[in-house]
């Protein structure tokens, strides 16, 4: 077809990852001959350039990996992968990657590194860390974590007397939904990965989700095989997405109004009778009390708080209850918006409740209740002396804005030290500049990463992490139709001085003095304790990657498996008497948020499906295909403006944040009142050579944000911005 080879490797890439899919662009001559000959091996894990976890394959030739495959054998991947999982050679072959431990001799955010050896910065960090718990107490020290590995860092903070481990998966990013339809159905109602029958929907609804951008492997494919089955797909959304693209019905809301959508689809589908009205009178309790208090959310008021036509918003119930029960309201993920996001999660459970969808094919399937017991500890952790920092009637582990806020004001006690495990805090938290004052108060700062992130340029020490794929991790366990257990194991060995998190974590809990509470040799000693409990063998899983257990009872409501929900009622709970109790409201409510003030536009963000978060874009094969971001601006705005298609601009918030310059993407795909732009760009970290400065942050901007009142999470859409040449 006359094309180069970087031409042939990005279309493959967008394509999907269907074409090459292993090392560096600049590898690929390199590796001619390395492909042709050599020893060859398979080495099954899984991926970590997100939290999907897709199983994998990778093909090791003389020592190098030069392919990435799907495993067949794993359900996230079903033996495909998206143009992440295929770059993940990008990331073990980063000359940018962080090689040695360090310790800062200079001033946080302008180090001065001295390299030491892994003895003398475990050894600085354990001297730190008695301090810190004879002055201040043991739950004075703090942890925020993502990915697998985190277990092991949550195990020694425990070990050590705190209980403040947190993720950022909680409150920026997708606890509200878990709360949301805890509230509803009962506990462990919508794991992750969500139990979504997408696959056998007959309607499907996306809020602001943005199925094909942010990709996400099997639930992608159920997605496309539903499309191409006939599925109706309605998406509700201020921006034309890529989903939008193959919808039936687009309704470009007005920002902040998704719940005055939510409840006025429960009133029409109540007043017309359109619910599933045997399932609602056997499994649900609260349908009079939902009903009074949804009732003037009529249509007519809709239209005028969320612009779309009211008609357009009666023929989508309609036909929402025509195809019911096999209705996806896709509750989506990045879900922090406005603080109010728990109970938009709730009006989505409620829907699903009214179709009967919960239980039943093409809605809400029921995962299997099979799991793998965490690793048996002879001598388990002592009980904290002081609680978690949590803050809110309904949370889980503590969260990261509540560590922020002790850490700022000493309050309910003082927080003195933190460790970042895996995510650079500085791009997930909102108002960063309370981050870095809060940073600036500490006694000890420990970054442990991979790549030498901003938040690494604030650490007392940074320890170098190797990557995934030169490591053992705890075991994956999937709870879907079928329990699958999935184990991350090395595919070569590590690079330069970088060591796996659990050897780190248990190093350095030797240095603490708490051996007892590390009784396993080794991570393959305490792989095989857990994996004894399905008897299966650690040569086993490291043969297949991974292993599934079918199950014998089916994921749907059945005459022999009737649902258990573990609410209060012992049903499902359209009205709560739980929040009521608690002060909120039983039955979700509409409050109006504030619109876009003269001359400013609502910022929102999203995914790009070559990148995961701003983890992605230091990848040399990923930043050569997209590497900076785009502002999306409507037409007419922009001709106001007077800007146009493809020039540089800057942003400044309604608080005077400015970002770096960012390319302007004028089109007719978004709302007058609102610009979009890809979310974890506009590095400040010189270290990461590739990403520095491309494109503009959006975290930067927001510095503002609505904390849920019932579970902490940080609502981020409330920020506004101005655009200058």
């Amino acid at each position: 077809m006359g094309l180069s080879r970087r031409e042939f490797l990005k279309a493959a890439t967008i394509a999907g990852g269907i074409g090459i899919s292993g090392g560096l662009t600049s590898l690929v001559d390199a590796n001619e001959k390395v492909l042709l000959s050599g020893e060859t091996k398979l080495v099954p894990t899984f991926c970590d350039l997100c939290f999907w976890n897709c199983g994998i394959i990778a093909k090791v030739v003389n020592g190098q990996v030069v392919k990435l495959d799907g495993n067949p054998a794993d359900p996230a991947s079903r033996g495909r992968l998206c143009a992440r999982g295929n770059a993940g050679t990008g990331l073990l072959y980063d000359p940018d990657r962080l090689k040695h431990p360090m310790l800062n001799v200079g001033k946080r955010g302008e180090p001065q590194w001295k390299k030491v050896s892994w003895d003398e910065a475990l050894g600085f960090i354990a001297d730190k860390m008695k301090m810190i718990k004879k002055k201040y107490g043991a739950e004075s020290i703090a942890c925020m974590s993502h990915g697998p590995g985190g277990v092991f860092w949550k195990h020694l903070l425990a070990s050590f007397g705190s209980p403040n481990f947190a993720t950022a998966s909680w409150a920026q990013c997708r606890g509200a939904v878990s709360v949301g339809y805890d509230l509803t159905f009962g506990d462990g109602a919508l794991p992750s990965p969500e139990p979504l029958d997408l696959a056998e929907s007959r309607f499907i609804v996306l809020i602001g989700s943005h199925l094909g951008e942010n990709v996400h492997s099997s639930q992608i494919q159920d997605f496309v095989e539903a499309l191409s089955r006939g599925a109706k797909l309605c998406v509700v959304d201020p921006r034309f997405s890529t989903a939008a693209g193959k919808a039936d019905w687009w309704l470009p809301i007005k920002p902040g109004t998704d719940l005055a959508l939510l409840l006025t689809w429960i009133n029409v589908i109540l007043k017309e009778g359109l619910y599933d009205k045997d399932y609602i009178s056997k499994y649900a309790v609260g349908l009079r009390e939902l009903m009074d208090a949804v009732k003037d959310y009529t249509p007519g008021w809709a239209s005028k708080e969320t612009s779309i036509d009211a008609k357009l918003i009666v023929e989508t119930a309609r036909e929402m209850a025509r195809n019911k029960p096999s209705v996806v309201i896709h509750p989506g993920r990045k879900v922090v918006w406005y603080g109010d996001d728990t109970q938009r999660a709730r009006a989505m459970a409620i829907i699903t409740a009214l179709m009967g969808a919960y239980g039943r094919k093409g809605g809400c399937y029921i995962p299997t209740e099979a799991g793998l017991p965490g690793y048996k500890y002879k001598v388990p952790p002592p009980k904290p002396e002081k609680p978690k920092l949590v803050g809110y009637p309904y949370g889980a582990d503590a969260t990261t804005t509540e560590i922020r806020k002790a850490t700022l004001t000493g309050k309910p006690y003082a927080v003195k030290g933190w460790f970042i495990y895996s995510m650079n805090i500085l791009k997930t938290l909102p108002a960063p500049r309370e981050t870095i004052d809060a940073i600036r108060k500490l006694d000890l700062m420990v970054a442990c990463d991979v790549l030498p992130y901003e938040v690494v340029e604030w650490a007392d020490v940074v320890l170098p992490e190797c990557t995934y794929l030169e490591r053992y991790d705890d075991l994956k366990v999937g709870k879907g139709k079928a329990m699958a257990v999935g184990l991350r194991q090395p595919v070569v060995q590590p690079m330069y001085e970088s060591r796996p998190g659990w050897q780190i974590v248990r190093e350095l809990g030797s240095k603490l003095g708490l051996h007892e509470y590390f009784p396993w040799k080794n991570i393959e000693e305490y792989l095989q304790q857990r994996l004894d409990n399905r008897k299966i063998t650690l040569r086993e899983i490291k043969e297949k990657g991974t292993i599934v257990f079918p199950e014998t009872a089916a994921p749907y409501i059945t005459a022999e498996k009737e649902p258990v929900f573990n609410t209060e009622s012992g049903k499902i709970e359209l009205y709560s008497n739980y929040l009521k109790e608690n002060g909120f409201d039983p039955v979700p409510k509409y409050t109006r948020h504030k619109a876009a003030m003269k001359g400013y536009f609502r910022l929102l963000y999203g995914r790009h499906p070559l990148h995961s978060f701003g983890r992605t874009v230091n990848n040399p094969l990923l930043n050569e295909l997209f590497g900076e971001n785009t502002l999306w601006i409507n037409t007419k705005k922009a001709r106001e403006l007077g800007v146009k298609h493809g020039a540089y601009v800057t942003l400044v918030n309604q608080d005077g944040a400015k970002s770096n310059k960012i390319k302007l993407k004028v089109t007719e795909r978004i709302r007058e009142d609102c610009v979009y732009m890809v979310h974890g760009f506009g590095h400040n970290s010189k270290e990461t050579k590739r990403a520095y400065k491309r494109g503009a942050d959006d975290t930067a901007l927001i510095t503002k944000y609505a904390v849920d009142p019932i579970m902490g999470g940080t609502g981020m859409r409330v920020n506004f911005v101005k655009i200058e040449t």
